[in-house]
């Protein structure tokens, strides 16, 4: 894959602003967009700390080189040279379908849409493009600097040339990926999910804490984080905007919200992103 090729990151958000450090540590030129100018700044200052903390650990990479190659814009026009478009914004359908509209009247037909969603399908988001064949499911996993595995989604009329593509450009960046069929949630977020879910219902009926919740899932399965620690990484509000989507997708009652996390997000706390949700960060 050619490193000269441009990446293009909608939304600045915790993993829009992680694969562009992921991107652009590995030599590509990246512009990341959002709507709003102060999120931009914000996302700069964050990035700008992450990459010094990654240079602490790795002295060979070069923190001031890696934010060089990062442009920050709120105009899709600075995106039109990209080879690939990595689309992070929130998991609502009509904000992505509105993202999707705007892209098409900007991008040249030659690109690639990665749509990083945890649940919406890929063949209904490839609907609001006229260029179906050309989009496809990239789930990275949090944090994506550090990990090194995506689970990729083909929708029903993603294309054999897209798999490619898009495989050799995260074999590129050191992650390994493995390509699945179209479903709301995928797999990895119609299992978690159900984890979560589950785990806050435990916690609203008072049979356990979330710490005792969390304990013996990582000593009684090995995992490395627990379900509610996990939920809190995510983001409590985005959890729950997901298991909207699976619940209104398969009618299924095994997707119907917990209603602390309800109470939780109604009350802003949200989780890691604004320092409380089951824990106090």
């Amino acid at each position: 894959m050619d490193s000269d090729m441009k990446i293009g990151i909608i939304g600045v958000g915790v993993m829009g602003r992680g694969v562009a450090v992921r991107f652009a540590s590995y030599g590509y030129p990246v512009v990341i967009k959002d709507i709003s100018g102060k999120k931009l700044e914000e996302a700069r200052h964050e990035i700008t700390r992450q990459l010094k903390l990654m240079g602490m650990m790795n002295q060979d990479m070069n923190p001031q080189e890696v934010m060089e190659r990062i442009q920050f814009t709120e105009r899709y026009e600075d995106m039109v040279s990209c080879g690939f478009i990595i689309e992070n914004v929130p998991e609502e359908v009509g904000i992505k379908e509105a993202v999707y509209k705007e892209l098409e009247l900007h991008i040249p037909e030659d690109c690639i849409y990665m749509v990083n969603t945890s649940c919406i399908p890929i063949t209904q988001v490839g609907s609001y493009t006229d260029r179906p064949h050309k989009v496809i499911g990239v789930h990275f996993m949090n944090p994506v600097p550090m990990k090194k595995f995506s689970e990729v989604i083909r929708g029903v009329y993603t294309s054999d040339d897209t798999v490619e593509r898009v495989g050799n450009l995260m074999g590129s960046v050191e992650i390994e990926i493995e390509v699945i069929h179209d479903s709301a949630g995928f797999v990895s977020n119609r299992l978690s999910h159900l984890f979560m879910n589950e785990a806050a219902f435990l916690v609203y009926e008072g049979v356990a804490e979330a710490k005792q919740i969390d304990k013996i899932f990582k000593e009684g399965f090995g995992h490395r984080m627990g379900p509610l620690e996990t939920a809190d990484l995510i983001g409590l509000d985005t959890v729950l905007d997901s298991l909207k989507i699976l619940y209104d997708h398969y009618e299924d009652s095994k997707y119907r919200a917990c209603p602390l996390l309800k109470q939780m997000v109604s009350a802003g706390l949200t989780g890691r992103k604004n320092g409380k949700g089951f824990y106090a960060y």
